[in-house]
C-alpha cells in the first residue's frame, strides 16, 4: 500500500512539470509572433556642435612668371652649360656662342696678326633665377640672332590658380585664407591675391590668384584641393544622413522618432546646413536624449513598431 501512495504524487509532478514547459514554450511562440510584425532597427541621438557647408573647388599650381633666353648673335653653341630642371641664378653662364665669323674667320685672323686677340665667342648669361623649364638646343647647334634658346621659370612667381564657378564667386568674400590639400596629404595656407579678367566659355568658371609662402619645391599643373566654406553656424542641432528621409521630389523631409521602446513616429522636418555626414535640423527642436532611427528606418509608416537591434 505504501507503494501505491507513493507512485500518485510522482505522477502528479511528471504533469505539473510537462503543463510548466507547455506554457512556457507557448509563451516563446507569443512573443515570437509579436516580434515578427517589428522591424528590426537600429538608433542615433542628435548631436550638438558647429556645422560647415562646404564647396570642394580645385587649384592648380602655375608660376606666372617665364624668361625666355634668347641668343644674342649668329653662331654655333660652343658650350651649354644648363640642362632641364637645373636651378640658376641670375647672371650665371647659361650659354658660349661662337659667332659665325669667328668660326670663318678666327684662324685665319690670328695667323695674320695674333695681337688682335679675335676669338668672336660671347657668353650669354642669365637674365632671371629659376628653374630651366625648357631647352631647345644642344652644343654645336647653329642658332640665329633673337632666337629662344631656353625658359627660365621664376620661383618667386609660384601661385596657385583657384578655378572657381562664377556662381561660387560670392562666398570669396568670406574666403580670404584658404587651405590647400594636396595629394600627398599635406596642407598648405594661401591668401587669394587678385582674379584674372577673363571666364572659360565651357566651364563658365574664373581663376583667382592664391599666392603661398612655402619652401617646398611643388611642380607646376598640380592640383590641389581647396574647401570653400559657403555657410557656417554654431552650437547646431544635427544628426547623421542615413536619419534623415524623403519623397522622391525631395520636397518634404522626415526621420523616425522613437516615442517608446517599441513604437516610432514619423516627424517631418526642415533642413538647414548640410555637410558630408550631417544634416542641420532647424525644426522640430530636437534633444539630444532623442532617439532616432539610423537603419531599418526606410519605408516604414507613420507609426511603425520596431525592435532595437543592439
Amino acid at each position: 500500500m505504501l507503494k501505491k501512495y507513493l507512485i500518485v504524487p510522482a505522477a502528479a509532478f511528471v504533469l505539473l512539470l510537462a503543463a510548466c514547459k507547455s506554457n512556457s514554450a507557448n509563451t516563446e511562440i507569443a512573443e515570437e509572433k509579436v516580434q515578427e510584425g517589428r522591424t528590426p532597427v537600429t538608433i542615433t541621438n542628435p548631436i550638438k556642435g558647429n556645422m560647415n557647408e562646404i564647396a570642394i573647388v580645385n587649384a592648380v599650381s602655375a608660376f606666372q612668371l617665364k624668361t625666355n633666353v634668347k641668343s644674342s648673335a649668329n653662331g654655333y653653341l660652343q658650350d651649354v652649360a644648363i640642362s632641364l630642371g637645373k636651378y640658376v641664378n641670375k647672371g650665371d653662364v647659361l650659354f658660349v656662342v661662337k659667332t659665325k665669323e669667328a668660326q670663318s674667320l678666327g684662324n685665319t685672323l690670328h695667323q695674320l696678326d695674333s695681337s688682335l686677340h679675335f676669338n668672336g665667342v660671347i657668353t650669354i648669361k642669365s637674365p632671371g633665377t629659376g628653374f630651366i623649364s625648357q631647352l631647345n638646343y644642344r652644343a654645336g647647334d647653329y642658332v640665329q640672332d633673337g632666337e629662344q634658346i631656353a625658359t627660365i621659370t621664376d620661383t618667386k612667381s609660384f601661385v596657385f590658380l583657384l578655378d572657381l564657378p562664377y556662381e561660387l564667386t560670392p562666398y570669396l568674400h568670406n574666403n580670404q585664407s584658404l587651405q590647400l590639400h594636396l595629394p600627398d596629404g599635406s596642407i598648405l595656407n594661401g591668401d587669394v591675391s587678385n582674379a584674372l579678367p577673363t571666364v572659360d566659355p565651357v566651364s563658365q568658371t574664373q581663376n583667382f590668384v592664391i599666392r603661398v609662402n612655402t619652401s617646398k619645391q611643388i611642380p607646376e599643373n598640380l592640383i590641389a584641393k581647396v574647401y570653400l566654406v559657403k555657410k557656417a553656424t554654431s552650437n547646431t542641432i544635427s544628426v547623421l544622413k542615413s536619419a534623415v528621409l524623403s519623397d522622391e521630389v525631395q520636397s518634404e523631409f522626415w526621420i523616425m522618432q522613437l516615442i517608446d521602446s517599441a513604437t516610432a513616429v514619423k516627424v517631418t522636418i526642415k533642413k538647414g546646413i548640410e555637410n558630408a555626414t550631417n544634416i542641420e535640423i532647424l525644426s522640430p527642436a530636437l534633444k539630444l536624449t532623442d532617439k532616432i532611427l539610423l537603419t531599418g528606418n526606410y519605408g516604414l509608416p507613420d507609426t511603425a513598431k520596431v525592435i532595437i537591434n543592439q
